[in-house]
Parts: C-alpha cells; sequence; structure tokens
C-alpha cells in the first residue's frame, strides 16, 4: 500500500492507543494511571491472569512483559483482527476520520484478487458439501459414521466429498462464471500436460476445509478413500491465499476458547482434531500435514503460552515430538514453551478418546511433561551409563543441545533441571555406596611417614567441604573430584557422602544439621584455619569457592601423590633404615612442603611423578635427588647408599 508521506504520523497523532487498545481488555486500575498515560492489562495476545501487557498512550507505543508483543495502533489491530497492514489503516482512518489516499492501483489489483480467490473457495466449500449427500458419497458417508460424526459434526465442521471424476469441480465452478485462470491461482485444479482442460486436484477424497484465523477457507485438506492412494491426505497446493508452514487448522476457534482459558492442544491430523473438539477440547489445532514450522510454533504461542503437544503413541508421533524439541528450544522465551502429553502406545487422541473416554484424555492433558523430561528420556532412554566415559558423553550430549537456548536464564534453568534429573539416575547407586563407606569409615587409616592426624591434610580436608557448604552450587563442577576424595578423618568422610547424597539445589547445612547435629557443622566451620578462609568469609561468591577447591584438591592431590612415593620406597627398604636414610626423608618432607607451600609462587613450569602427582620441576629434581640414595640392591630389596660424612 502506498501512502503520502506523513499520512501515518498523522493518523497514530489522531488516535488514543489506550482507546483502540481499550476496546480489546479491561484496563487494571490499581496498576494504570491514565492521567499520565501509563495503562496496563492483562494481555490480549497471550492467556494470562496478571496486568502484564503496558500500553503508553502518550508514545503510543504497546508492550507486553509476558509474550513481548509489541508495536503501535496499527500493529495491534492487525494482531488482534488478524488483517492485513491496509485494512488496519483502513479501520484506524475510518476511527479517525481521515479518508485513506487512493490506493496504488498495483496494491489494489492484488488485493481484489485475494477477495475473489476467496469467494471462489466458498463456492467451492458448497460444491463439496453438497456431494457427500450423493450416491457417489456412501463410502465416505459410511466412514465418517464409523469415526462417530453425525450430521451436527458434519455440518459443524462443513466436511465435503470431492468424487472420482477428473473435472466435476472444474465444470461445476466454470459453469457458475469462474475462470479457470482463478481456479488455477486458488489451488483448485491443475493445468493437463496433454493439452486439454484443467482437472480438478482433488478426487475421492473426504474434504475438510481449511479456514484462516478470520474464518475465511483458503485450502481444502483431503483423505483418500482407495486405501491404495500413495497419499493417504492432501492438502491444496501452496497459494497466495494458502501458506501450508504457516496455517493452522482449526485456527480461529482455537484461539478463541484459549482466550476464554482452555489449555491450546496441538494434535496430528484433522480426525484427531475433530474428535478432541467434540469431547470437550475446544482449543485444539494442527499443523497441515507436515512437522511443525517455527512460523506454526510462533503462531501456536501467540494463542497460548504452553501449547500441550498430543502426537500419535507410535513411533512416528515420537520422533515428531522429538524434532519439535530441537525446532522449539533456540526459540523459548520466558513463560514461553512446550508440555508434551505421551498417548499410550499405538493410539492417537481419536483413538484414546473412542477407547477410553474424554476423561482418559483430559488426565493425559493434566500430566503432560515439561519439555525439558522429554529431552531427558530422548537422550537417556534404551542406554547404559555404566562407565565414566558413557556419563561423559552424556553430558557432552546434553551441554551440545541446551546451548542453543538463547535466554541465558532459561539456559540456566535447563541446566538445574538436567542436574537433578541426573542426580536422580546415578545419586541413588552413589549414595547407597555412600552409606555403606560412612557405616565403615573408622579411624584405622594407615599414617604415611609424612602425615598424621591433626595435620595438613586434615585442614585442607575441612576446607573442601565447608567451601561446598558455604557455596552449594559449585558442588556439580567439582563432583567428580570431590567422590574420589579419600578422606583421611572419618568424621569428613561421612560429611563428604552425606553431601553428596543431597540433590541439587539443597541446603547442604541444614543437610548436615538435620542428619549428624549442629554439633558437626560447628566443629566443621571451627577447624583452624577453615574460619579464615576466603571462600567461607565470602559465601555465596561461586569464583573465589571455585578458585578456593582448585586449589586446595590440587594440593591435596600433590601431597598424598608424594607421600606415597616416599611411603613405598620406606616399605621397600623393610628394616634396613639408618641415620642415612633418616636425614634423606627429612629432605624430601621439606621438599614436598616447598612444592605446595605458599600463593604467589611461579607455577608454569610443572612435571607428573609416577603416581600422578603434580610438583614444579626444580622440586621434583630435588626430591628424585633426594630419593636417589635408596637403589635397589640385590633381591630387589633398596638399599642404602649411606648417610651423609664429612669426610
Amino acid at each position: 500500500m502506498s501512502l503520502p508521506p506523513g499520512f501515518l504520523d498523522e493518523l497514530r497523532g489522531r488516535l488514543s492507543l489506550g482507546q483502540v487498545v481499550g476496546r480489546k481488555v479491561m484496563w487494571d486500575a490499581r496498576k494504570s494511571n491514565p492521567g499520565k498515560g501509563d495503562l496496563w492489562a492483562p494481555c490480549p495476545f497471550h492467556q494470562e491472569k496478571t496486568a502484564s501487557f503496558h500500553v503508553d498512550d502518550r508514545k503510543g507505543y504497546y508492550y507486553c512483559f509476558g509474550c513481548h508483543a509489541k508495536g503501535d495502533a496499527i500493529s495491534f489491530v492487525r494482531e488482534t483482527e488478524n488483517v492485513g497492514f491496509a485494512e488496519a489503516v483502513e479501520i484506524l482512518a475510518r476511527e479517525a476520520g481521515m479518508a485513506v489516499p487512493a490506493r496504488d492501483p498495483a496494491a489494489q489489483a492484488v488485493q481484489d484478487a485475494r477477495g475473489r480467490l476467496v469467494a471462489v473457495m466458498e463456492q467451492a466449500v458448497q460444491h463439496y458439501r453438497l456431494q457427500l449427500a450423493t450416491g457417489a458419497a456412501a463410502g465416505a458417508r459410511d466412514y465418517l459414521a464409523r469415526r462417530g460424526l453425525d450430521a451436527a459434526a458434519l455440518e459443524r465442521w462443513e466436511i465435503g466429498f470431492a468424487p472420482a471424476g477428473w473435472q466435476g469441480l472444474r465444470d461445476a465452478l466454470a459453469a457458475r462464471g469462474v475462470s479457470d485462470a482463478d481456479m488455477l491461482a486458488a489451488g483448485l485444479v491443475r493445468t493437463s500436460d496433454k493439452g486439454k482442460a484443467p482437472y480438478d486436484v482433488f478426487r475421492d477424497r473426504i474434504m475438510f476445509p481449511i479456514r484462516d484465523a478470520r474464518g475465511r477457507a483458503i485450502a481444502f485438506g483431503g483423505r483418500a478413500m482407495d486405501p491404495k492412494d500413495a497419499a493417504k491426505y492432501l492438502n491444496s497446493p501452496e497459494t497466495v491465499l494458502f501458506d501450508k508452514g504457516r496455517s493452522l487448522f482449526n485456527h480461529g476457534p482455537a484461539r478463541e476458547a484459549a482466550g476464554k482459558g482452555r489449555p491450546l492442544i496441538v494434535a496430528e491430523g484433522y480426525m484427531d482434531v475433530i474428535a478432541l473438539v467434540q469431547a470437550g477440547f475446544p482449543s485444539v489445532v494442527a499443523p497441515l500435514g507436515t512437522a511443525v514450522t517455527p512460523d506454526q510454533l510462533r503462531l501456536m504461542w501467540r494463542i497460548a503460552p504452553e501449547p500441550v503437544i498430543a502426537l500419535d503413541g507410535d513411533k512416528a508421533g515420537l520422533g515428531a515430538a522429538m524434532r519439535l524439541i530441537d525446532l522449539a528450544l533456540p526459540l523459548l522465551e520466558a513463560g514461553q514453551s512446550l508440555r508434551f502429553a505421551l498417548m499410550p502406545q499405538g493410539l492417537d487422541p481419536d483413538d484414546l478418546i473412542r477407547a477410553q473416554g474424554a476423561g482418559a484424555m483430559q488426565a493425559l492433558v493434566e500430566a503432560a511433561v515439561p519439555m525439558v523430561q522429554l529431552l531427558w528420556r530422548r537422550e537417556t532412554e534404551g542406554q547404559s551409563f555404566d562407565s565414566p566415559e558413557r556419563k561423559a558423553a552424556l553430558d557432552k550430549r546434553l551441554r551440545e543441545v541446551i546451548k542453543v537456548i538463547a535466554d541465558p536464564s532459561i539456559r540456566g534453568h535447563y541446566g538445574e533441571d538436567i542436574k537433578r534429573l541426573r542426580w536422580e539416575l546415578f545419586g541413588q547407586r552413589r549414595a547407597a555406596g555412600g552409606r555403606a563407606r560412612a557405616g565403615q569409615a573408622l579411624s584405622t587409616t594407615r599414617a604415611s611417614a609424612l602425615v598424621g592426624p591433626g595435620d595438613e591434610e586434615h585442614l585442607r580436608e575441612a576446607v573442601i567441604l565447608a567451601t561446598l557448604v558455604a557455596t552449594p552450587a559449585v558442588l556439580a563442577e567439582f563432583e567428580p573430584q570431590i567422590e574420589v576424595m579419600d578422606c583421611r578423618d572419618a568424621g569428613h568422610a561421612a560429611l563428604r557422602d552425606l553431601i553428596l547424597r543431597q540433590p541439587p539445589g539443597a541446603d547442604l547445612g541444614a543437610a548436615i544439621v538435620g542428619a549428624m547435629g549442629a554439633s558437626t557443622l560447628e566443629k566443621l566451620m571451627g577447624e583452624r584455619h577453615v574460619a579464615i578462609t576466603p571462600a567461607l568469609r565470602r559465601p555465596g561468591d561461586i569464583e573465589v569457592a571455585r578458585l578456593c577447591l582448585a586449589e586446595e584438591l590440587a594440593k591435596l592431590t600433590a601431597r598424598r601423590g608424594h607421600a606415597r612415593e616416599i611411603a613405598d620406597a620406606m616399605e621397600d627398604m623393610g628394616g634396613l633404615a639408618d641415620e642415612g636414610v633418616t636425614w634423606r626423608l627429612d629432605q624430601a618432607v621439606r621438599a614436598v612442603d616447598r612444592a605446595l607451600r605458599g600463593d604467589g609462587e611461579d607455577r608454569t613450569e610443572y612435571e607428573t611423578g609416577e603416581n600422578g602427582a603434580k610438583m614444579k620441576k626444580g622440586e621434583r629434581h630435588e626430591l628424585d635427588a633426594l630419593l636417589g640414595g635408596i637403589d635397589f640392591g640385590r633381591g630387589g630389596r633398596r638399599a642404602l647408599r649411606g648417610p651423609p660424612s664429612d669426610e
């Protein structure tokens, strides 16, 4: 539509957006301030009870904080009336008392053509309805009766029949003055490659009219009566009226019903929609013979924030649901998602209602599961996770899937739910093992040559556990290291197992108090050096907690690795220790201490020992030199080169 400069600005200036919107909504008197043009109401574009739809009447702009609909008076009329730009301008111009300038001739021609094709489609609807009453349609009437459609249902859905002849519709419309060109443009006939007159697209099929949100006939869906037909269902070809990927069967009535608080159900086909509506579920739509498209998904979300997907309970239906998850994830917004009603194996909604009644379908709708649960099912069902590698592969797949979610808040919540589901899958086994370990925890751990009760290792264990209690959010990141942490203190081992048994998001401090008493928590937090640790002084600071745990776990692993090296050396020597070996082991202890002490050391160059422990290169050489005084002698037992001497 070509309009002179300034016309739209004048139109918007003459109108009050508050008045335009006020015809469709009820303003919230508590939140609104009409004197300042600040108006609030429940959103007309999606189902809600709170007033999240805001109109700035002075600026002529609206925005919904729920579904994020936004625009001006023209866009509001376009969306609520489901009209084009030109029609919206005409509606508002009449209200404002303005004459719309003459349209561009080309644009007018397109609009006139659309109106003419809509009229042709309505004639086709009536023709097919009349054919359903003929003798040729006896088989179609029997089929519809078996599916439970009475005369009232046939009238409600305007169901018709296309006889088997090649030109029945074409001849009937031509007799009423409809041109072949208009029939071709409407998708009702096809051109003949034999030079003959155009022939009907639909033959020997039950006909379902497809209407747009405003109720205009734009296409047909036809079900074949011949079981050998290659296409059981056939839709009209795409035309200027019909875009299959942007249309929904039963769109208008479903939108109206959803606006009254009914849940939006998405079924697979025409008969499912009809069966559900007949059973008392008025807000039902279906895609038109193909997988749901992004545009169709957006249409659904404009009707309701959480459509319930009720696809067939067979392999194909479940596969379609899984593909829909991948389509929806990048498009998710706050308050805008999908739920899934999982149909019984081998049944579609129509089958279920006829076999078990509307109550069974209602129960499935009410029990519809959120999308994250079906995503988890897809990634885990029928698989074994009996090794760390398989668990890691699952984690990787899930990270790849949810990273496509654009909204960071939703992405974070998906991560939390997946951690919870992961804990439910793997946590029970670990919890059982943890209880056994806690019951068997005794203070019988053999003291090594370097450490003893109450020493540095005990304190590091306490710092690690206390940091987890202070900032539980970091547990998931360090869970593998915590699981294998060998607590030398029996009390620490019991605490570790209790912490690992808690589900994601649990209050670890409260769990400890509930299971082991307040004194246990007080003792942990009162350990020497624990209270002054930065992670304890800044509880909840994830970055500080992360750095603290990484540091303490690394030092604890390194210390125990070097301790094992020295303990192994002593064990191999048997009873041959003398003054020389004592001196060398003492120096080795000091080397380990220097490797692990201080936060300001240069940590850029490390080497790994045979036991996996890491230390700086120079200190590694120093330790090797000190232990070099212990060699393997005859019989495989280590012998001493001798103590240091001044000689």
